[in-house]
């Protein structure tokens, strides 16, 4: 990974973006895109869409989604203390002791989810985890006096994430907030980068040269509020209208404690992309990216998945008439929580997988199971 590519990774993961107040990072995204694509379009949701090779075949959309999971300011009580519920899924587990920064209109706001002394707790109270379905024993403390003092600062209905930046680990892996999905959005426009540098070329067999030719119409697209049901990869898709979707997201990585790699398939971290089996995935678009990788020694990982995953491809597969899909996932241990982890050849092996699989596909290249 280069210095360019480090510091856009990093400004994607110091970016808040809960979902439906994803602008500031779709700002990046679409100064990134511009250095490659040859259109860079916004739509009335949010969603970044960059083109290259138009006119091409097949019509490729691969995409990732910048928001993330947060929190909402929805009460401001008399003594100033801020009541929230969830945007997305976070974990209410990690709430306990979080800073918090609130995405307000004069600027951002520091907040801490406070929690009473377990000294003064009962000893039946002790150990009692927080129910999703209810919040209302948590509350947000950013030190106002009262509630006139806290609504000079905060207002109902602003955002909040976790203030919870990336921070390096050994062996080239990284913990963050927010990894959910922006290694997705990284991959997905790293991927076109490739493309059009025209670096992701095949291996070449000894004493042949490596052909490069892009056949496809690539669409890179960065999705809105995939974490409220998938509604900006819905839109994305309709107007695409894409004969081949690709979805990068992140995967549960079972190799850490408190996992039982039986539910959901043995992944590690740094073992390479993982690809998915099941009736979300094309057969013919599967086989592609297994063959691809193995030319191309990119090692990958494989999980069956007898239901459809709640991932962008869910929404491309079923547009209009459909579309091949397929989803390559990044290993990420921790989901939902503050401090997802990542490992960085994770993110370049997905990034030419994705990249050499386009480059891989036919002119009019038949996608139909037989």
């Amino acid at each position: 990974m280069d210095t360019s590519a480090r510091e856009f990774l990093n400004a994607l993961l110091t970016t808040p973006s809960p979902s439906g107040f994803e602008q500031a990072i779709q700002s990046l995204v679409r100064d990134r895109m511009s250095r490659f694509a040859d259109e860079v379009t916004t739509d009335v949701h949010g969603n970044v869409a960059s083109v290259l090779n138009r006119g091409g075949s097949p019509r490729v959309m691969i995409v990732g989604h910048c928001d993330e999971v947060g929190l909402m300011i929805t009460h401001i009580d008399e003594r100033g203390f801020l009541f929230f519920d969830r945007i997305g899924g976070p974990d209410p587990a990690c709430m306990l002791g979080s800073r918090v920064r609130i995405l307000a209109a004069g600027g951002e706001v520091i907040g801490v989810l406070g929690k009473g002394p377990i000294h003064l707790e009962k000893p039946e109270d002790r150990g009692k985890t927080v129910k999703p379905d209810d919040l209302s024993q948590l509350f947000i403390d950013i030190g106002a006096t009262g509630r006139k003092d806290a609504a000079r600062r905060v207002a109902v209905g602003d955002p909040a994430v976790y203030n919870a930046g990336p921070v390096e680990l050994a062996n080239g892996r990284f913990a963050t907030r927010a990894a959910d999905d922006r290694v997705g959005v990284f991959v997905v426009v790293e991927a076109l980068g490739l493309l059009a540098r025209g670096r992701a070329k095949p291996k070449a067999a000894k004493g042949k040269s490596a052909k490069g030719k892009l056949n496809a119409e690539v669409w890179a697209v960065s999705s809105v509020q995939e974490e409220l049901g998938l509604r900006g990869a819905q839109t994305a898709a309709y107007a695409i209208q894409p004969q081949v979707g690709i979805a990068v997201d992140v995967g549960f990585a079972t190799d850490h404690p408190g996992i039982d790699p039986k539910r959901v398939g043995e992944v590690k971290l740094g073992a390479g992309p993982v690809l998915h089996r099941g009736g979300n995935i094309n057969p013919v678009l599967e086989k592609l990216l297994a063959e691809t990788a193995g030319k191309n020694k990119i090692k990958t990982q494989t999980v069956g998945e007898p239901r459809i995953p709640g991932t962008d491809a869910a929404a491309m597969q079923i547009s209009q008439r459909g579309a091949a899909t397929a989803i390559v996932s990044i290993p990420s241990r921790y989901m939902h929580t503050p401090v997802e982890t990542i490992s960085y050849d994770d993110l370049d092996a997905c990034a030419r997988l994705v990249a050499l699989t386009c480059q891989a596909m036919r002119k009019n290249h038949d996608f139909t199971p037989r």
